[in-house]
């Protein structure tokens, strides 16, 4: 129980959150999005790394898409019980761990980069990296707790989409790197992030608060995983979260193979659509708590497979500059969706509550504990999503040489999403049955959460 500890938070009472929990929140909030911001520059370090990777490396492209496909895939599973130990250990002592643990596969990635270093040690280092990728579990999960529900789109698409733009960030200063210093000098990247990591861990420790009425619930956990709703949501968070990650980073790689870009005119292009994915999130969060995410999600997986059939006509005339067009897109409108699917969790399972006859705060409470349980799987669940995007690319590429087999794929995938989202949580409260998913009127029902 060692660190800051707040022992009392009533984050619904309106009173306690004007004179005193607004500011404490918010100052966690800010500190929390330094620390996830770094972790996620760490998650998608190979990104960065394989555009140094030249034919000295012997790595072929496949080889490339399996590094950073194997990083996604440990980021996403450490999601899970990166969950669950806020509660055990406190937001801001956990926060300064997970923050300080990402030096070990920074500082192996500075030793082990250099032409000769085998291809195993390469896939070894680029698995520990997954540890930033718990990190947005941890601190979306710590977040919840601190905020209000009318607060939460707003709080949790701005805490997440500050840790998102730690994708670009890394792969900006991968540019910065590669346009003054040249593409041989990777550790260059490594020793900027070194000491960020450190400081990130610092303001943690010296800004940030435990929340003692946060507590491990094992019950809300098994309750978590036995809802329907958590694995429908975990389903979109795939087409939306998952298509950000994976295609955050894929998108310099499938530049390099299948537009013959050099690593500098890669690195100079793959940075815009993450940072503009990651500055829209909070957007959609803001929009979905004034329209409801079900909408919000609907119409972003109807304009994400839009974009997927423009950049599928780009790929097969193989035109650069209309495949950035749509590709730049479907980055802004994950983003846009990253936001609005994260906003649905806390309303269903507050709506749930409801319907199990509670009311008050005894609802509220419920409503915070099943979506704090479901969101570390949720988003375990989405960054598989990456892992999915990367292997298919690797597929599509071995077999075809370019990647339009993937993008139809996707395209397929964006619209069953559509149809999951329009059958379960845009149907007339009418036609809903008492265990179908929250509502999502403009003015919900009493009894109800607006989705």
């Amino acid at each position: 129980m060692g660190g800051r500890w707040i022992e009392r938070w009533e984050p619904e009472d309106e009173v306690f959150w004007r004179e005193e929990g607004e500011r404490i929140a918010r100052r966690n909030l800010i500190f929390s999005v330094l620390s996830e911001h770094i972790g996620f520059s760490i998650w998608s370090l190979w990104s960065v790394m394989v555009l140094f990777m030249g034919p000295e490396y012997g790595v072929d492209p496949a080889g490339k898409f399996f590094l950073i496909g194997t990083a996604t895939f440990v980021g996403a599973l450490i999601r899970i019980p990166y969950t669950f130990v806020v509660a055990r250990f406190g937001g801001r002592n956990w926060t300064v761990f997970s923050a300080l643990l990402l030096l070990l596969p920074t500082g192996l990635a500075f030793a082990v980069m250099e032409p000769g270093t085998s291809y195993t040690t390469f896939v070894l280092v680029a698995a520990l990296t997954g540890v930033g990728g718990g990190n947005f579990a941890s601190s979306m999960t710590n977040i919840n707790a601190f905020f209000p529900l009318r607060k939460k789109g707003w709080a949790l698409g701005l805490n997440a989409g500050g840790g998102n733009i730690g994708v670009p960030v890394v792969q900006l200063v991968g540019l910065l790197v590669i346009g003054t210093a040249g593409a041989m000098h990777p550790r260059i990247v490594l020793g900027v992030y070194l000491p960020l990591i450190v400081v990130a861990a610092a303001c943690s420790a010296l800004f940030m608060d435990n929340l003692a009425p946060v507590r491990n619930d094992t019950g809300a956990a098994k309750e978590a995983v036995r809802s329907r709703h958590t694995w429908i949501m975990a389903f979109l968070y795939v087409g939306t979260f998952g298509s950000f990650i994976g295609y955050s980073f894929a998108f310099g790689l499938v530049l390099q193979t299948q537009f013959g870009r050099t690593p500098l005119q890669a690195a100079s292009l793959t940075f815009i659509g993450p940072l503009l994915g990651s500055l829209v999130r909070p957007v959609g969060g803001s929009l979905a708590d004034r329209h409801g995410g079900a909408r919000i999600t609907l119409w972003t997986f109807a304009a994400m497979a839009a974009a997927t059939s423009v950049v599928i006509y780009a790929s097969v005339i193989e035109s650069l500059a209309v495949f950035l067009a749509g590709f730049v897109c479907l980055f802004v409108l994950s983003g846009l969706g990253n936001g609005s699917t994260f906003k649905m969790i806390p309303a269903i399972f507050l709506a749930q509550g409801h319907r199990k006859g509670l009311a008050g705060e005894a609802a509220e409470a419920y409503g915070r504990r099943l979506s704090g349980a479901s969101m570390g799987i949720i988003g375990a669940v989405g960054g598989l999503g990456g892992l999915g995007i990367n292997l298919a690319f690797r597929q599509s590429f071995q077999t075809s040489g370019t990647g339009t087999a993937a993008f139809v794929a996707f395209l397929v995938f964006y619209a069953a999403c559509m149809a999951v989202t329009r059958a379960v949580y845009l149907r007339r409260p009418a036609a809903v049955p008492e265990t179908a998913g929250a509502l999502t009127e403009p003015e919900p029902r009493p009894g109800y959460a607006k989705v």
